[in-house]
């Protein structure tokens, strides 16, 4: 059948469904058809399913045209998606197709949720369609004779690319296309991915770099105008010195009638906390959105989560609270408004959210922005801005994630056993380890076959033997059991079970949470508030109470930080404030932010492009340093440690370090000499990864990321199911393995990791020199203020947050703010 007769029976489907193909998905069909490897640019919600599953179905008809009579069972396309929660509207979709064609191919899941009675049967007979995830994807490489499995495999399709792209899960998709491009010979990779702004960089990762997919592949953008309406929540009457400890629930009342003008809203949220605060603050106060409202995150039970998901496609709920567990591909088309409660840090997280509302090609996407505190108003102005100019950031790929290869070799001993001349290319052709070394692969297979050097002698680091033809093989059914329960690269705390005394589970919460609750405390958990009872086998039960105060879970994943983009943009924006005009007609909420403006220029400045601001002012706590770099919080951390660490050299002095997203704070009980720091040009680049190894502590700050890499790379076993290691444990097993390494073994590729990825990631130390490089031409102005300025109150009160619970915090602040405007 030729190409133009296969292009008919796709858009006659079309046509029969009263749609029309768009531009992108007939260019993407004509590609794929064509025997080329690509990227498709998409956004949610456009019908970047029928992009690439129509060409695969349309590709297999053509080699088998007595399909409708003759079917060839086997795996022939595998479809791999980052969230479970994705792959029941891919299944849908790509069975409706398929079915209506007459094809009988069939589509099956196989993820973390799937039973082990499914797993069996496709032990029997694999699917025509496999939808997976990266870790399901390595399960599959870990069973004996996979390479029987993918023999047929045609086609791999990368769902929702820019996610994984910028973790190690990405790491994980590279490595297994490496093999599977060996074992299937006529395979064809399609990456599916949001806007980015490294687009080629991100089709160069998933193909390799220098590979044939490459040289044979194409880059496929839907040019498809989506309007993004944002609107602001503006306060009645702003504070001139804002704080964020309300969570923006002072603006609990402007948001209800949002909601009721609305079929069905979501209220994005940025912690999980948050969400269940603003669950229950919303239900308490309106008691008649009880049965209307619900919740939704990730530690919130699965059947729940379904159940929610359901009830906003049948527009049964009015609203649901929710965190970024709703970003991603689920279509949702009913959905009518998006609330965004606080700066979302990143524009291409923004524009995601905001696509879920008009949720099909050519609607309106409106997004409500509601600040936690005044100043976020600023970032809503510059938000405006990076919509109009389409500006959206980058995904940096890893590079030489040892624990994930450590990982994957063993995964591949496990299965067939492997030969290391053979999958040494393989490694090496891909972005990841592109500059892998010989002695590095040495090392690596060194350390899988005899423990490394320092741990020679412990026979349980040795889990792979290398056989009579040099093949290097798990033989011990022990450690091939405990590896295929720990293949995945997602390290998290202990995950406890929440559970009623009387049955009934409600979800997972962390482990570090609940070690500081006591028998008979309450805590806001999935819109309840509950009483511990007591914590039983990896279980935590409790019981309803009727209590209205309780306390908030807060997860270690809740910090976030701004990106780059969103730095620069929130920069340019308050350039612009300090030359604000109302008459020249900026921004509505740039005019709404005047009056604390206005308070700013008199105690202080707001700074120009070509300024960089410092305060100094003295309360009874001591005397505060406040520096603006507008560079994110991970930045303004290890900026502040820096600052501090480099004053200490010139006159012994200690400091507390307070930041966020503006700027840092240096708070001492002595005076800094201010022009000191000046005239020594302490922000500097110069000698930068010295002082901060010696500032940040590096090493301890090391010593807890190597935990992660140990449990990636096997060195420490997690447990069995309901079985869990205590993170206590986990974290002195590794604590141990990190201070041998130290003392005996300083040339560790996996200690050295965790270094390199502690200043590259979690300090973003590309990131900290730029904005160094950027002070040092900029004109420093030091201000000597009476008191503190609007700008530096939000710093000053996030610290004091960790001091006094919230009612304390709450008064104690009322009456700083009536002193200062007084």
């Amino acid at each position: 059948m030729k190409r133009q007769e296969l292009l008919k029976i796709a858009e006659d489907w079309f046509t029969g469904q009263n749609w029309k193909p768009f531009k992108f998905q007939k260019d993407t069909w004509k590609a794929y058809l064509q025997q080329k490897n690509g990227l498709l640019n998409a956004p949610t919600g456009s019908g970047k399913t029928y992009a690439l599953w129509v060409p695969i179905v349309l590709n297999y008809i053509k080699n088998n045209p007595d399909y409708k009579t003759k079917h060839k069972k086997g795996l022939k396309a595998i479809w791999i998606t980052p969230l479970r929660a994705l792959s029941v509207e891919i299944e849908q979709a790509a069975e409706r197709f398929a079915n209506e064609l007459g094809t009988n191919l069939t589509v099956g899941i196989r993820t973390g949720d799937t039973s082990q009675k499914e797993r069996a049967a496709q032990k029997k007979a694999m699917p025509d369609l496999l939808i997976t995830t990266p870790e399901s994807l390595h399960l599959l490489l870990s069973s004996k004779n996979y390479d029987k499995t993918f023999k047929d495999l045609e086609a791999i399709v990368v769902d929702e690319w820019h996610e994984l792209l910028g973790s190690k899960r990405g790491v994980q998709v590279e490595l297994a296309l490496s093999r599977l491009k060996t074992v299937s010979k006529k395979l064809r990779i399609w990456g599916i991915s949001a806007t980015i702004g490294n687009l080629r960089q991100a089709r160069e990762v998933l193909l390799g770099p220098e590979s044939e997919a490459l040289q044979h592949s194409e880059l496929v953008k839907a040019n498809l105008q989506k309007q993004i309406k944002i609107k602001s929540i503006i306060p009645e009457t702003m504070e001139k010195f804002p704080w964020r400890g309300h969570m923006g629930l002072h603006l609990i009342d402007e948001v209800v009638p949002i909601i009721k003008n609305s079929t069905t809203t979501l209220l994005f949220t940025n912690t999980r906390s948050q969400c269940e605060l603003w669950f229950q603050k919303l239900i308490g106060k309106y008691p008649e959105f009880a049965g209307e409202l619900a919740m939704h995150h990730g530690s919130i039970n699965k059947e729940t989560r379904l159940w929610v998901e359901q009830a906003i496609r049948n527009e049964s709920l009015k609203a649901v609270v929710c965190t970024s567990s709703l970003d991603l591909g689920v279509d949702f088309a009913p959905v009518e408004t998006i609330i965004q409660i606080g700066g979302p840090k990143g524009v291409a997280r923004f524009l995601q959210r905001a696509g879920r509302s008009g949720h099909q090609p050519g609607k309106e996407s409106v997004i409500y922005f509601l600040p936690t505190h005044a100043i976020e108003l600023i970032e809503a102005s510059a938000l405006q801005k990076a919509v109009e100019k389409k500006a959206v950031e980058d995904r940096i790929p890893y590079l030489l994630s040892f624990d994930v290869l450590v990982q994957y070799l063993t995964t591949l001993a496990v299965s067939n056993g492997f030969f290391p001349k053979d999958i040494y290319p393989e490694i090496k052709s891909t972005f990841c380890f592109q500059a892998i070394t010989e002695d590095d692969w040495r090392w690596i297979l060194n350390f899988i076959t005899k423990g490394s050097q320092s741990l020679q002698a412990y026979d349980e680091y040795k889990k792979i033997e290398i056989e009579d033809d040099g093949k290097f093989k798990v033989n011990h059914r022990g450690v091939a059991m405990r590896h295929r329960l720990q293949i995945g690269t997602i390290v998290s705390d202990a995950m406890l079970s929440v559970k009623y005394m009387k049955g009934g589970y409600i979800g997972t919460i962390e482990e570090w949470f609940i070690s500081k609750l006591t028998p008979g405390d309450v805590f806001t958990f999935a819109g309840r508030n509950l009483e511990l009872v007591r914590i039983k086998n990896m279980q935590v039960l409790v019981k309803k109470s009727k209590k209205k105060t309780a306390k908030v879970p807060s997860w270690m994943g809740g910090r976030m930080t701004f990106s780059a983009q969103m730095s620069e943009l929130l920069r340019e924006e308050m350039y612009l404030a300090s030359e604000y005009d109302p008459a020249t007609g900026k921004s509505e909420e740039l005019s709404a932010l005047t009056g604390i403006f206005d308070r700013q220029k008199k105690e202080s400045i707001i700074p120009k492009s070509d300024e960089f601001l410092i305060e100094t002012f003295k309360t009874r706590e001591g005397y505060h340093a406040i520096f603006y770099p507008f560079e994110g919080r991970f930045v303004h951390e290890a900026l502040g440690s820096l600052l501090a660490y480099r004053i200490s050299l010139l006159s012994p002095i200690s400091f507390s370090i307070a930041f966020n997203d503006y700027g840092f704070e240096l708070l001492s009980d002595q005076e800094i000499d201010m022009q000191q720091v000046l005239d020594n040009n302490l922000f500097s680049a110069e000698f930068l990864m010295d002082d901060l190894y010696k500032s940040l502590n590096a090493t301890e700050m090391a010593r807890r990321k190597f935990r992660d890499i140990a449990v990636i790379a096997g060195l420490v076993f997690t447990g069995y199911p309901n079985k869990v290691v205590k993170s206590k444990h986990l974290q002195s097993s590794s604590q141990l393995l990190f201070s041998v390494f130290k003392d005996y073994e300083e040339d560790n590729l996996l200690y050295l990791q965790s270094f390199r990825e502690t200043f590259e990631h979690q300090l973003e130390e590309g990131r900290l020199r730029e904005a160094l490089e950027r002070i040092h031409h900029q004109k420093i102005v030091w201000r000597n203020c009476e008191k503190p300025t609007p700008f530096s109150f939000p710093i000053i009160t996030d610290r004091l947050r960790e001091k006094l619970s919230s009612e304390k915090l709450e008064d104690r602040i009322r009456r700083m703010m009536k002193s200062l405007e007084a």
